[in-house]
């Protein structure tokens, strides 16, 4: 290249510069394998030791399921797979899928799109059992897709995933996305012991009470009785371990005093204790449908202002009153109403159990209550 006057640049050694030729960035000399930087980007020289790049695939593959199976959300799984090409690559493996965890599984209701549905289809392809209930769970209530969740959710109950197992039973007993009719009682028993065997604490609960009530077995209310102490005793044991991670047992206060924001049936053993997260499937829900501002039915309208309207159910499918189910109707009137106020319903026993301790407890105002206000203000 020419300068104004005419003359030729000349390098550091000497040589003149090709006319046209762009001069290059003097980046000195770094020591074999080093990397430098150029424009923000890592490279690395020729005649480096490239170490990812010697281990052979299939170990690759082990350490990338070790990862998807310890990672604590879908972000760090797919940050490494964004480091070069060859783990983005081996990272699509279906031996990486299989393996993703619960937490790596947890896709955020707020940031659903195509490539999280895609990314659960995989998994759920590779024999994910977690990503088949997840994904099951997700279509059948609130993309409205029935037979394909509920056939996710069959794959995984015959994989022995205990919350498949419960859930299947749920939809049994509701008859959900049928009618009242299609109703299977002990189907739904048989689901919620199998499901309780494997140690599902919700599962043992409603078993419980399907025995004491006669729901689909034989009434047997001293085993019904035996199951729900059982399932306190469980849900304690659990909680316990989780919470003994973050602090000594010694820290939690033990007494007749039920805490604010502890574990809603373990008041019936002098304890408070922090209440376990909801799986992530319950969880998308919950956020799902109250983004769309739905809430449970706990939460709108007085069943006296209902009644005055003569709409109890604001003409709406409703959710489950617990906070933490998400489950919603799949026809009108599915779910079964407190039969004290009648203005919360739930999916399931369970779900009841757990609501009257957490909340209902100090909502739940008689109808008798609600008429005779409703009369006086009429008068």
């Amino acid at each position: 290249m020419r300068t104004r006057s005419g003359s030729l640049y000349r390098r550091s050694g000497g040589e003149v510069a090709v006319v046209g030729e762009k001069r290059k960035r003097s980046l000195g000399q770094p020591a074999a394998g080093d990397c430098y930087g150029g424009g923000g980007r890592r490279k690395r020289l020729a005649g480096g030791q490239d170490y990812l790049g010697e281990l052979p695939d299939d170990l690759v593959l082990v350490v990338l399921s070790k990862l998807a199976a310890s990672a604590s959300s879908p972000s760090d799984f797919f940050n490494v797979r964004l480091v070069c090409k060859r783990l983005n690559g081996l990272g699509r493996h279906d031996a990486v899928f299989a393996k993703a965890s619960r937490a790596s599984l947890a896709v955020k209701a707020a940031s659903w799109s195509e490539p999280a549905h895609r990314f659960l289809k995989r998994c759920a392809a590779a024999g994910n059992l977690e990503a088949c209930y997840i994904l099951g769970m997700i279509r059948f209530y609130c993309l409205g897709s029935r037979s394909c969740g509920a056939a996710l959710m069959a794959r995984a109950a015959v994989g022995g995933h205990a919350a498949a197992l419960y859930s299947l039973a749920v939809i049994q007993f509701n008859a959900s996305g049928g009618e009242k009719t299609d109703r299977d009682l002990p189907a739904g028993a048989a689901l919620c012991f199998r499901a309780a065997m494997l140690g599902h604490v919700d599962a043992l609960r409603e078993l419980g009470h399907c025995l004491q009530d006669g729901y689909g077995v034989d009434p047997d209310p001293a085993e019904g009785r035996r199951l729900l102490v059982a399932a306190n005793a469980r849900e304690l044991t659990l909680a316990l371990s989780a919470a003994a991670k973050h602090r000594p047992l010694a820290a939690f206060p033990l007494g007749g005093v039920f805490g604010v924001g502890g574990c809603p049936l373990l008041s019936d053993f002098g304890c408070s204790l922090p209440e376990a997260e909801p799986h992530p499937a319950n969880q998308f829900m919950v956020d799902w449908w109250a983004s769309r501002g739905v809430q449970p039915s706990s939460s709108k309208k007085p069943v006296v202002e209902a009644l005055a309207t003569g709409d109890s159910d604001g003409g709406e499918l409703r959710l489950c009153s617990h906070g933490r189910c998400g489950r919603r109707e799949t026809r009108r009137h599915e779910f079964r109403r407190c039969s004290v106020c009648s203005a919360a319903n739930y999916c399931s026993r369970a779900c009841q159990a757990l609501d009257w301790k957490r909340a209902h407890k100090s909502q739940c105002v008689p109808m008798r209550r609600w008429l005779l206000a409703g009369a006086g203000v009429a008068q």
